[in-house]
Formats: C-alpha cells, structure tokens, sequence
C-alpha cells in the first residue's frame, strides 16, 4: 500500500523527493521537531507539544509559529492518519524549517512543515519488561544556551551519542552538559531516584524541555512524590535506587544496569501505571 507524508498541506507518496539542495534543514539545521503519539485514536499531549513547537519557533525566529496550535496538530495528524489507513496508534513527527534561500543568514523567516506517521503496536505506555543498560557518553559535551531547551534538527551530539551506544552494545547514553552534568540521554529526558526523592536536571541544566518530562514531574506533585529540578553530578548514577527515562514515545522506561550498578523500577512501576491512567 502506498504511504504518504503531509507537505506544507499536501499529501506527497513517500517515495517521493520534496526537499532541494537549497533547504535551509537540510544545509543548516535551521529547524526543529515535535515527536508525537496517539493512543486510542487520541493525540497524546497535543497542548503542550503545540505550546513548545511554538516557543522554539520564536526562539528560532520563524514565522507561523501562530498557525500550528493544537487544532492544527489535531486535524493533520488525523488527516495523514486517515490517508494512510493508520489505526488508533500512530507515532508521529513533524519537522518544521526555515523556508526560502539565503546562507547563514536567511533572505525569509517563513516556515515549511512535513508531517509523518507510522503505526505503533500498543494502545498505551508499555513499560519495557527488560531495564535498559546505559553508560555515560563524556566524548562531546551539550553546550548550554537559549536554544538548549528545544528540539532543533541540529542532532550531530546525539547522532555521536549513538554511535557510542551501538559501539559498546548499549540501551541508551546519558549526555552531559558543559559542565560535567548530567543532562539527559539520547531522545529521553533523565530521572534519578535517591533517597525516596525524585531528581531531574533542571533545565538550566541544558536539557531538552520534554512534552513527557513535563507530565511525569506534574503527575508526581499530584501524587505528592517529591521531584525535584537540580544539578546532578553523574556520580549519584552509582548510589541511585532507581534511575528511568521518559520520551512523548515509549513514555517510562526503567534502566537497570549502569557499568556494575543494578537498579530497582517500584517507583518506575507505579508512575507507569498513573502515566497510562491519564
């Protein structure tokens, strides 16, 4: 069955080449990205992954950043959904960038957009049954700035992170900032459990601000677990209870072995739980 991606409003075969030598994503990183999941026909989150495309948008300085709220997310994911016969549980990611020619600097500020989707096999968060094995990626360090907090299309660290992971057989790598702190892993956000309190690098830390780590530090204060935003020394890594991950796809999933530390997953086990009861 032929597959399609949406276009700047156009549903294109997927086969089909759309961007030219002169995309500004493709020469510069000028973009950034949302990735998104539907669950029971229902799009995950849509609120606030239109409150940070719009936000990096402006940090980005393109135009439109007004046309892609909610609805706009809503009816072209539904939209592509229907066209490609997907079911109620699609991934999605929509890449947006910087339209028009120029070189470093843009002749234009106007945005295109290209939206894909693939199916997904559950109608939930599934907890992974196996803990991920991680180690802690300290060849290339993120730099802190006011671009840090978003999704850019600006990958090259986490494509090297990668490929340190593939290398030493790994699950996930954990990044650091500048400053030789715990930031976050490949495409997840980081979470530490010590002491019975919950940690996470604060996002001064340089941490991409993530749709999913919003949610689970929100469903935390409900349930009164202390979660508290830091500086972590990767040290802790070592005399952690628990330490998972969270991504708007796979949602939780727990790490159970960093070098020769072994981790537990009860409080891991539990927020996967209330995640899936939203």
């Amino acid at each position: 069955m032929q597959e399609y991606i949406l276009h700047n409003d156009e549903f294109v075969a997927i086969s089909q080449p759309i961007l030219t030598a002169h995309n500004r994503g493709f020469k510069y990183g000028d973009g950034l990205f949302e990735t998104m999941r539907m669950c029971n026909g229902k799009l995950q989150f849509a609120g606030q992954h239109a409150d940070r495309l719009h936000a990096g948008m402006k940090a980005l300085k393109m135009d439109g950043s007004t046309l892609l709220d909610e609805y706009f997310l809503k009816q072209k994911t539904a939209e592509l959904c229907k066209k490609n016969k997907l079911k109620e549980n699609v991934r999605f990611r929509l890449s947006v960038y910087r339209d028009g020619d120029g070189l470093y600097t843009p002749n234009s500020n106007k945005s295109g957009y290209v939206l894909e989707a693939g199916p997904l096999p559950d109608n939930h968060y599934e907890l992974n049954k196996r803990g991920l094995i991680i180690d802690v990626y300290d060849e290339i360090t993120k730099p802190v700035n006011k671009l840090s907090n978003y999704k850019t299309t600006n990958s090259l660290l986490y494509v090297m992170a990668g490929l340190y992971k593939k290398q030493h057989r790994l699950d996930d790598a954990f990044i650091l900032n500048q400053s030789g702190f715990l930031c976050e892993s490949i495409s997840s956000n980081v979470f530490v459990v010590y002491d019975k309190k919950i940690y996470t690098p604060a996002l001064s830390e340089g941490c991409v601000a993530g749709v999913m780590r919003a949610v689970v530090m929100n469903m935390c204060r409900i349930n009164d677990i202390e979660v508290i935003e830091a500086q972590i020394n990767p040290e802790i890594l070592k005399a952690a209870e628990e330490v998972f991950v969270t991504n708007a796809i796979s949602g939780i999933r727990w790490v159970m072995g960093y070098g020769r530390k072994r981790y537990f997953n009860e409080m891991t086990k539990l927020l996967s739980v209330k995640l899936n009861l939203l």
